[in-house]
């Protein structure tokens, strides 16, 4: 370890490269030992970061300019691992929290690691969100490979959902529950959107509005309308059997093509880990049967006794299609995968036997009471649920409030009217004063070193009238953080510490109820 005494010119006594000093006397792991080895890894094994964009940011922005040595213990708190040769520091999370996933299957540092790791490790891929992607692809690792243990066969950071094209927040309040989208939608449906809408490398975008547009061009209009039409059809020309009369016509081969080739390239997506893409093809299938309806007009071939094997063939060609496409769907829509197949009144078509068409049993009767898989949604209904959802919670958080007011309450002039939009522009976090002193030649004004998160940013305050910087010291306040900085009698403020005042000019804090960490937002 290093603090910054220790350190000669600001640079590391025992390599000479530039360090950044630690706040408290900490262990550091050597990262930098092992970055030419990983570096070496990551290009001989191309696929070990996807995308390749995130690939590239961790190259570009971490390993190639040089890797800075990781801090891995703490002194300033009691919970956590104990390290085992010096008892006064704590292991400290990455280190800790990273090789959870193979102390979790049995590894032991001393030998005798149990079957279950053996069997499980290493893993074919680790499933993450793009904002750890560092700590997956670089710190474990180098973990792994200080303990001559073979790396994952691969990282996926996966993208964001965004509400709106920005990132969802408590404070912005434009967060949508999952809860309240099943409960309006249906959880498949919710499924198919949330799947459908992250591309590989991109973010997506989730709005009420978008979910509801897709609930009724893709899944009610493309999906569920194929499903309903094929069943009504078949039962009321034939009684609800389905046979296939081999009458067939050079359509009919361009629709087994078509599905079988999508079946194809489901699996080759999803090698790829290509989920929406994988889903666009499923839903290729339904589009290619929805127009082979068209081509073949059955309405038109009933009206012909002649052509009646003719439309027994297309009917059983259609429910085959969608035999395939429903088993497909299970990995991404299980109920509804379901609810098809048992109207169909057939099984599960698995992989391995997608690669032939005309398996689904001639002869088999469909259900005579098909059920709507999706109904369609009108979206001034849809939004105006969205906003009896969003009064009733306001009212639900304002009751405790109202409940718990015992004094007369102080009335202030109102301002202006703002926006939402407005309001959610600032940013709120709890701070911790780690250090405070009096502004010379201030009678109002202390300057405070506020930690918030994991770094330290210079605060001024026209409180010393009410605190002394003793008194300030240790506390948790809270902290507008997004605050142009600006100089007060010749000292840079970051931010502003919030203030309750009663009408005599008195000043109170405002600080949690509860222990929070410094750098949590306020919402």
């Amino acid at each position: 370890f290093w603090t910054e005494s220790q350190l000669v010119d600001g640079k590391c006594p025992d390599c000479g490269r530039e360090v950044h000093p630690a706040k408290e006397e900490a262990y550091f792991f050597k990262m930098s030992k092992y970055a030419p080895r990983l570096i070496e890894y990551i290009n001989e094994h191309p696929e070990f970061i996807q995308p390749v964009a995130r690939k590239n940011e961790m190259m570009n922005n971490f390993l190639l300019p040089g890797l800075q040595d990781l801090c891995v213990s703490r002194t300033s708190f009691t919970w956590g691992i104990p390290v085992e040769f010096d008892p006064k520091h704590v292991v400290y999370v990455w280190l800790d929290a990273l090789t959870n996933y193979i102390t979790g299957i049995g590894y032991h540092c001393g030998g005798d690691c149990e079957e279950q790791f053996h069997t499980l490790w290493p893993a074919d891929l680790h499933l993450i969100g793009k904002d750890i992607i560092r700590f997956h692809t670089i710190y474990w690792p180098i973990f792994l490979m200080a303990l001559d243990l073979p790396l994952p066969k691969q990282v996926f950071g996966h993208p964001w959902l965004l509400m709106n094209g920005g990132k969802m927040s408590k404070s912005k309040g434009n967060i949508i529950y999952a809860d309240d989208l099943v409960d309006m939608f249906g959880v498949d449906a919710v499924r198919y959107f949330l799947l459908h809408e992250m591309p590989y490398d991109n973010d997506g975008n989730l709005t009420w509005e978008l979910v509801c547009e897709r609930n009724n061009s893709d899944l009610a209009n493309v999906l569920g309308n194929l499903v309903n039409r094929t069943i009504s059809m078949s039962n009321k020309y034939f009684g609800g059997v389905v046979e296939n009369k081999g009458v067939a016509e050079a359509v009919d081969e361009d629709l087994k093509a078509v599905v079988l080739d999508e079946v194809k390239k489901v699996d080759a997506k999803m090698a790829q880990l290509r989920v929406a893409d994988a889903m666009t093809e499923i839903f290729g299938i339904f589009r290619r049967c929805n127009k082979y309806i068209d081509e073949t007009t059955p309405w038109t071939l009933a009206k012909d006794e002649a052509k009646k094997d003719r439309l027994a063939t297309v009917l059983y060609n259609l429910t085959e299609a969608i035999t395939i496409g429903a088993s497909l769907l299970e990995a991404f829509m299980p109920e509804t995968s379901e609810k098809i197949l048992a109207q169909l009144n057939t099984k599960k078509r698995e992989l391995d036997e997608m690669d032939t068409f005309g398996l689904y049993p001639s002869g088999n009767k469909v259900t005579d009471k098909p059920e709507i898989l999706f109904a369609r949604m009108d979206i001034k209904e849809v939004m105006a649920k969205v906003e009896e959802m969003h009064a009733a919670a306001a009212a639900e958080t304002a009751k405790p409030a109202e409940e718990a007011a015992e004094d007369d309450g102080i009335d202030l002039e109102p301002k202006a009217e703002i926006t939402y939009d407005d309001f959610a522009k600032l940013q709120f976090q709890i701070g911790e004063i780690v250090k405070c002193e009096a502004v010379p030649k201030s009678k109002k004004l202390l300057c405070s070193q506020v930690k918030i998160g994991t770094k330290t940013r210079q605060i001024v305050s026209g409180i010393k009238a009410h605190y002394s910087p003793e008194e300030m010291v240790g506390k948790k306040v809270m902290v507008v953080t997004n605050l142009k900085p600006a100089k007060l009698a010749g000292v840079v403020s970051e931010g502003m510490i919030l203030c309750a005042e009663d009408p005599e000019g008195n000043l109170s804090l405002m600080v949690p109820e509860k222990k929070m960490p410094a750098g949590a937002e306020i919402c």
